[in-house]
């Protein structure tokens, strides 16, 4: 079969774990030993492009400069990106299209985080002495797309994180299933064991054990419930320093670079956009039309069905995340025959930030290289489930080119809900989560309230028997007062 000559190719994938603590390791340090895991020296000094998915354990000025200088890429451009666990996917999309037009030759995407040595170390009181480039460095664009998280509500309560955006997330879910508390949280501990025993299997994953359901889902000593329903070990976990490389190129500069054919994993189809960034305007919890909609057209766009896929890897932040996605996009959760993942998630293979994404296309590239006539699919959020990304990838040449779409535009015309700012009165509970505290107490509970009008309030249960009364019974469709600065009490 005749290749186009500008077709892109995944030629390199890399991954790095540091398991010790090592102050004199930088996030840059962790790139390289990716890049260099990922591609040899001459493919790398080929690269013409270095795009570094956004960084939280150092701030550098341009790190895709710094990485480049680091790999011999003289004379390539560097590009940072904003925040999002969607990134990495949405920068192999951008890299396949500008490849494909000829705007590039060889594009490296890279991203670390070494989270785990910076909290040691700053817990020690100590100081880093990580590289600072001068101000003579260009600063890099495409590091200011931000978007927003939480609006005035979401900051008058302190709904602020994902640890608790996440878990309402997750009894909206249960709610809609019909499903008791303990059912619940029994099954996405099951759910949450079989990422686990991927992870065993992953040589590139962080934990390395599997772990039952039971010491999933169960609050213990060293698995304490960080906000109802979800324990330690249903939260991702960033305390890792880890770091990813992926180098794309043209089939043609693959060729001539050397690149074996048993390498070569391509790009099919890719698709983004984004659900209503304010959690408040959703309109349900257990829900999500940008998934549906951005990753059935990326389906569409490679020429195959959901099962005709042949290995997947569903972000994996919380629980939640993966049950709405796999609901949107027809997945079953139990098949032992396709799990969810290929790396074992962000709880069990590592959480490094922005970064995982970078991780599960590295493995799925593995995987498809071993089984070349498999399809994967990835899928990737950011925020609150609200940014996502979608790649359907192949170790067989494609029919066509390379095809990308946009498809926010759908997104928008589906309905939202009206989120209250200041209302009051007496609604009924749509979903919550109740955060507890380190010696293990409900502390408070967040409640999303359905009001008579059918529009949305988010407010916060501050009394102690309201907060332990949230998670001793299933409050769900319970009336609760809420008063104009967002505090509210069951009854």
């Amino acid at each position: 079969m005749t290749i186009d000559p500008r077709t892109p190719v995944l030629v390199g994938y890399g991954q790095v774990n540091q398991r010790d603590v090592d102050p004199s390791t930088e996030p840059v340090d962790l790139m390289e030993s990716a890049a260099r895991a990922a591609a040899d020296p001459r493919v790398l000094e080929a690269v013409d492009s270095v795009r570094i998915v956004n960084l939280l354990s150092w701030r550098y000025r341009n790190p895709g400069l710094l990485l480049a200088q680091r790999i011999g890429a003289s004379g390539a451009e560097g590009r940072y990106t904003s925040i999002g666990g969607n990134v990495p996917q949405s920068l192999v999309n951008q890299a396949c299209l500008d490849i494909q037009a000829g705007r590039v030759d060889t594009v490296l995407i890279a991203g670390a985080e070494t989270w785990r040595t910076r909290t040691r170390v700053k817990s020690a009181g100590e100081h880093l002495d990580w590289t600072m480039q001068d101000d003579s460095v260009p600063v890099p664009p495409g590091g200011d797309d931000e978007f927003l998280m939480a609006g005035e509500v979401e900051i008058r309560i302190k709904l602020d994180r994902p640890s608790y955006v996440y878990p309402m997330f997750e009894q909206a879910v249960r709610i809609d299933a019909g499903e008791t508390p303990d059912a619940h949280r029994r099954r996405i501990g099951e759910l949450w064991a079989r990422f686990s025993e991927v992870a065993a299997g992953n040589e590139h994953a962080w934990s390395t054990e599997a772990v039952a359901a039971e010491d999933i889902w169960q609050p213990s000593e060293k698995n304490r419930m960080v906000s109802w329903p979800y324990t330690k070990l249903m939260n991702s976990n960033n305390m890792v320093d880890q770091g990813a490389a992926l180098v794309l190129t043209s089939a043609e500069n693959a060729t001539r670079l050397g690149v074996p054919r048993d390498r070569w994993i391509f790009p099919y189809a890719g698709t983004d956009a984004h659900d209503t960034y304010l959690i408040g305007e959703r309109a349900e919890f257990h829900r999500s039309p940008a998934i549906r909609i951005a990753g059935r057209r990326a389906l569409e766009l490679a020429g195959v069905g959901i099962d005709d896929v042949d290995l997947v890897d569903v972000y994996s932040c919380f629980p939640s995340a993966v049950q709405v996605a796999a609901r949107e996009l027809g997945l079953p959760l139990d098949d032992p025959r396709r799990p969810l993942t290929v790396t074992g998630g962000l709880t069990f293979a590592g959480g490094p930030w922005n970064d995982y994404v970078s991780h599960s296309i590295a493995t799925m590239a593995e995987r498809l290289a071993a089984q070349p006539e498999s399809v994967g699919l990835i899928t990737a959020n950011g925020g609150y489930l609200t940014k996502h990304s979608f790649g359907l990838y192949g170790a067989q040449p494609p029919t066509g080119e390379f095809r990308w779409q946009d498809v926010q535009s759908e997104v928008d015309a589906e309905l939202t809900r009206v989120a209250e700012d200041d209302w009051a009165g007496t609604g009924t509970v749509e979903t919550w989560t109740t955060p507890f505290t380190r010696e293990g107490a409900p502390e408070k509970a967040f409640v999303a309230v359905r009001t008579p009008a059918d529009t949305r309030a988010l407010a916060v249960l501050t009394d102690p028997s309201d907060a332990l009364a949230s998670v001793t019974e299933d409050i769900a469709g319970a009336k609760v007062t809420v008063a104009a600065d967002g505090t509210a009490a069951l009854g």
